[in-house]
C-alpha cells in the first residue's frame, strides 16, 4: 500500500482510495483502521473522526484511543451497539468537510545536541557514518509532524526524520531519561516530556516544557502541529532553562510553509 498526499486519502496498489475497516475488539470494544500506512494525510483522518465522535458526546463511547491510522473506540455494549457504532461512524466519514483546514503552526524547540545532554549523539553518527555535527544538521533541518501523543502525558509521535538517521532503539534501555531528552528510534524521533525510562537513543535536550499538569491544557503540542529543532548552545539552554522555571519563557509558533512537494493544488 501506498501513502496519500496532500489532502488525498491512502490508496491501495490500484490506485483505489482505501476504505476504513471496522474490527470488534473484544465485546466493547470498536477498531477504525483507516490505512496500513503512516501519512499525515490518514493521520488528519483518524483525529477528525475522533474530535467528531468527542464533541458529538456519542451516547456510550467510554473512551478514544487515536494512533498513526487507526481508532480505537471502547463504548458501553448496555447503551449502544457494536453494529449503531459502526453506522454512525460511515456516516461521518461520507460527510466530506468544507470547512478549510487549520493552518500549520510549527513549534519551536531550542535545542542542545550532544554532550550530557545527547550522550548518544556519537554512537548515532557512528553507526550511519556520519560526523556529529551532520547528524544535527540533518534532525534540525526539517519540521517534524505530530501524529499523536502517547507512552508519557505529552510524549509526541514525530514523523519525518530522514531515512539517514534511522536507528534501532537501544538493546537495554535507561531506567531514568531527563525530561526533555529528544531521541531516536526506528524511524521516528520525538521528545521525552517527563522524566521516564526509555529506550531511544538521547541525541539532545530541549529546556521548553512539553507537559504541565498546571496548564490550560497541559500538553504543548497536539495532533496535526508541527515541530522544529532548533540548535542551541549551553549557555543559551541553561538562559532558556531559567526563564521557563520562573515561568517567564513563552514557547515560540511560526506558521509553516508548505513545501512544493507537498502541495496538491499544482503551484
Amino acid at each position: 500500500m501506498t501513502a496519500g498526499t496532500g489532502g488525498e486519502p491512502a490508496r491501495d496498489a490500484g490506485g483505489r482510495a482505501e476504505e476504513p475497516r471496522f474490527l470488534r475488539a473484544g465485546d466493547c470494544g470498536l477498531y477504525v483502521s483507516f490505512a496500513q500506512v503512516i501519512d499525515p494525510a490518514v493521520n488528519r483522518q483518524v483525529h477528525r473522526l475522533a474530535r467528531t465522535v468527542q464533541s458529538g458526546r456519542w451516547p456510550g463511547v467510554v473512551d478514544l484511543v487515536p494512533a498513526y491510522a487507526s481508532l480505537y473506540i471502547r463504548y458501553d455494549p448496555l447503551t449502544v451497539t457494536f453494529e449503531e457504532l459502526v453506522r454512525r461512524c460511515r456516516e461521518q466519514l461520507e460527510i466530506r468537510s468544507e470547512a478549510p483546514p487549520e493552518p500549520a503552526c510549527v513549534c519551536l524547540l531550542p535545542t542542545v545536541y550532544g554532550g550530557e545532554w545527547g550522550p548518544d549523539l556519537e554512537e548515532v553518527a557512528r553507526q550511519h557514518l556520519l560526523t556529529p555535527a551532520e547528524v544535527v544538521r540533518l534532525h534540525a533541518g526539517r519540521d517534524y509532524f505530530v501524529y499523536f501523543l502517547g507512552f508519557t502525558p505529552g510524549f509526541p509521535f514525530l514523523g519525518g526524520l530522514d531515512p539517514k538517521l534511522a536507528t534501532p532503539r537501544r538493546p537495554v534501555p535507561r531506567t531514568r531519561v531527563p525530561a526533555g531528552s529528544v531521541g531516536i528510534a526506528g524511524a521516528q524521533t520525538g521528545v521525552y516530556p517527563v522524566e521516564s525510562p526509555g529506550g531511544w537513543n538521547l541525541i539532545g535536550r530541549t529546556p521548553v516544557r512539553l507537559f504541565d499538569p498546571a496548564a490550560s491544557p497541559p500538553a504543548l503540542l497536539r495532533p496535526g502541529h508541527f515541530v522544529r529543532f532548533v540548535p542551541v548552545d549551553a549557555e543559551e539552554y541553561r538562559r532558556i532553562e531559567r526563564a521557563v522555571a520562573l515561568g517567564t519563557y513563552r514557547p515560540q509558533w511560526v506558521p509553516r510553509e508548505v513545501p512544493h512537494e507537498e502541495r496538491d493544488d499544482g503551484a
